[in-house]
């Protein structure tokens, strides 16, 4: 149990602070960036863009390899480009990890987030006190978000410092053939980051939802990595195209276009506009699920 937590079990009063929220969340935040199974997750997604630097270098034996065509699409353009430009490592690393091992992190941590407190007997004793059940919701859905962009940016700063040890770095060669500087080439890579933090809140929402469902942790992370695992290949699925545009993860590779010159918003908005849809709905049925729920470990 967390520290604002025993705090809250000592003085029931104080949950009617707003600035105790604050107190919650940054405990909440605190405890999941410490524990043992986060630092993993971490970690691994941190030498993703090692090993794929490491690879390039040994294939290509440190040499500038092609360009790549300026509508290459995201992955294989960005991996032409990295002998060239470390800077786009950045971008392959993103590439590599978003389809499967940042949602995966994601929905460790979302199935977690209720059902973890339940199975270790804690939930029951939290909510004994006032401190309401949409605001504890709430502050562990914030608690999921701001993991998001936390593995988001530990995929991005590790590619970004891996690609300047093992290649040149430079002004950046946009997918639309335009040349910008590498301090704007920074502001993208920065902003790339940020939209691929805000493509992973849907499926958030998701593991959230999954997590009030059942009393297992462990339960409620398998269910939720099996549907992404299901949607992943429902998505790949040509026969089914007429429901891609539905599945939260069908705009995530989106983000390449924040390398385009001008920013092709098109795709960026949709993907947006989805995870917007899925945070409303399931965060809406986690609520319903939650605060009717029969806490009883």
């Amino acid at each position: 149990m967390s520290q604002a937590e025993r705090a809250l079990l000592s003085d029931p009063q104080g949950s009617r602070n707003p600035l105790w929220t604050l107190g919650l969340l940054r405990s909440e935040i605190t405890t999941l960036l410490r524990r043992h199974r986060t630092c993993a997750l971490l970690a691994v997604l941190a030498a993703v863009p090692v090993l794929i630097g490491i690879a390039i270098r040994i294939e290509t034996g440190g040499g500038g390899g092609g360009e790549g065509g300026p509508d290459g699409g995201a992955g294989p353009a960005f991996l032409a480009q990295v002998t060239n430009n470390g800077f786009f490592l950045v971008f392959a690393a993103l590439a590599a990890t978003l389809p499967v091992f940042l949602p995966m992190a994601v929905g460790v941590v979302a199935g977690d987030a209720i059902a973890g407190e339940a199975n270790s007997g804690t939930l029951r004793y939290l909510l004994v006190a006032p401190a309401g059940r949409t605001r504890l919701l709430l502050v562990k859905y914030a608690s999921v978000l701001v993991f998001c962009l936390v593995a988001t940016l530990v995929v991005a700063l590790s590619a970004l410092a891996v690609g300047a040890l093992l290649f040149p770095v430079g002004d950046v060669t946009t997918i639309s053939g335009t040349r910008i500087g590498f301090g704007e080439g920074l502001a993208r890579a920065a902003l790339t980051a940020l939209v691929v933090a805000v493509s992973l809140t849907g499926f958030a929402a998701i593991g959230l939802f999954v997590s009030t469902l059942t009393g297992s942790g462990i339960g409620a992370m398998a269910a939720t990595v099996g549907l992404l695992i299901t949607v992943q290949i429902l998505d790949s699925i040509p026969q089914l195209s007429g429901v891609h545009p539905y599945l939260f993860a069908h705009y995530w590779m989106s983000f390449a276009d924040v390398l385009r010159e001008p920013v092709y918003w098109d795709d960026l908005s949709k993907n947006f506009q989805l995870q917007g849809l899925y945070v409303a709905v399931f965060g809406s049925a986690a609520w319903a699920r939650f605060t009717a729920k029969d806490i009883t470990a």
